[in-house]
């Protein structure tokens, strides 16, 4: 395993990394730094670029974001290099989206959502995931505690990777009952990554090579619903299929996460618990496209048994509506022309290339935020608490929430103002 950290990375860490106690400056939010990714594109620049002085302010006006701060930001180089030095002396790895070891399920699944940084402790070779995702609530009972470790057994039978959350409750539960048996699994962590990895049954199976631990935080970050709830969806990124073991109707992470990865336009399937005595969110998960888990499951061929559930239905084909951040292999000579402007715009990174489609710069930049705005809106939510998640403006996000509206992409509730994706909410 390479510790060596590549110009990239480093330079992603500098703008997206906490480093030390001070928080100031204040490292990038996703949603700025893609506006910063966008940036590096248009002007065939790579996030190393930022490393050398005199592409910052150009960089910082092209993106909207303050100069000085991000001055700031990439001048700490020191603090880089102790906070690294201290990270890989606890066996703590980092790979950003320039490396060639980050995980391509989730480019490809969440596209520009895909978190900048991943902290990892285990086998990158677990980075390519599979498997099978298995969430549930924190406070499960007895039945549902029995059926995730049926479950998490068939997967080590199999070989298949079980994919979970690492928190109290049926996660824990799911990722012990695998390695229990011997088999492997990959967790997705929300908060203090350094911890959990110095567990012992954690640190045995991590030795082992049989256990991934990842977080897209910082390796001490403390436990907010906001990073768990953002968590989700790389759990489902990351599996093969979802299995829901409890949810709670309309509350808690595992109802978000789960209607969150129904609603994308190509979610994984998402299997729930059907049998015995079950919580509403599983029956309701069903009304919105969730599957049952088969009652007849047998300990062979468990992902051709999986494939078989799943209902072979066609899906109409929608018009490609390409960003930036969409990745298309396209095969191209060394020597092809590379075409800026309002042209079509194709950019190498790591041996793939990113196709941008000929959309004025307006229009791209509503439809490359649109995806972010709708998994915010799983539930209602008024429009100054959306501006301070995704920390932009409230007269550019009205501008967003407006047209979204119009396009009759998400729905307005009145008294109070709010936005949602459904009228029922």
């Amino acid at each position: 395993m390479s510790n060596v950290l590549t110009d990239d990375t480093k330079a992603i860490i500098l703008l997206c990394g906490t480093l030390g106690k001070d928080s100031l400056p204040k490292p990038l939010a996703q949603a700025e730094y893609i506006s910063l990714v966008r940036w590096l594109i248009s002007q065939e620049l790579r996030p190393s670029s930022l490393l050398s002085e005199e592409n910052i302010h150009e960089a910082a006006t092209g993106s909207g974001l303050d100069v000085t701060r991000l001055t700031a930001l990439l001048a700490r180089g020191v603090q880089l290099g102790f906070a690294v030095e201290e990270w890989q002396s606890k066996g703590i790895w980092i790979v950003s989206r320039s490396d060639s070891e980050y995980p391509a399920r989730y480019k490809k699944h969440l596209g520009e959502k895909a978190p900048p940084l991943l902290f990892g402790v285990g086998p990158k070779g677990l980075l390519n995931g599979g498997g099978l995702a298995i969430v549930g609530s924190r406070n499960v009972d007895i039945e549902g505690e029995d059926f995730t470790r049926s479950v998490a057994g068939l997967c080590a039978d199999n070989r298949m990777p079980v994919v979970s959350g690492g928190a109290r409750g049926v996660d824990q539960i799911a990722m012990t009952a695998a390695l229990a048996e011997g088999g492997i699994a990959i967790g997705v962590i929300a908060e203090n990554l350094l911890k959990k990895s110095l567990e012992r049954d954690y640190r045995n199976a991590i030795s082992g090579q049989r256990l991934l631990l990842i977080s897209p935080y910082h390796p001490n970050a403390r436990f907010t619903v906001w990073a768990a709830m953002a968590r989700n969806k790389l759990i489902y990124a990351m599996a093969d299929y979802g299995l829901v073991v409890s949810a709670e109707h309309q509350k808690g992470g595992t109802w978000t996460g789960a209607k969150e990865e129904l609603r994308r336009e190509k979610p994984i399937p998402v299997f729930v618990r059907s049998t015995g005595k079950i919580p509403a969110g599983n029956k309701k998960l069903l009304d919105i496209g969730a599957i049952k888990w088969p009652s007849d499951v047998s300990k062979a061929n468990l992902k051709e048994q999986l494939e078989k559930a799943v209902p072979k239905i066609s899906r109409p084909t929608k018009p490609e509506n390409m960003s930036i951040f969409d990745i298309k292999a396209k095969p191209t000579t060394s020597g092809e022309t590379r075409r800026s402007g309002n042209k079509d715009l194709v950019v190498r990174e790591n041996a793939q290339d990113y196709e941008v489609s000929q959309i004025p710069t307006g229009e791209l930049i509503y439809h490359a935020v649109m995806p972010i705005i709708i998994a915010e809106l799983s539930s209602p939510i008024t429009p100054d608490e959306l501006s301070k998640r995704l920390n932009v403006s409230k007269s550019q996000l009205n501008a967003w929430l407006n047209q979204a509206v119009e396009d009759k992409k998400i729905y307005k509730l009145s008294r109070p103002v709010r936005f949602c994706t459904t009228k029922d909410s």
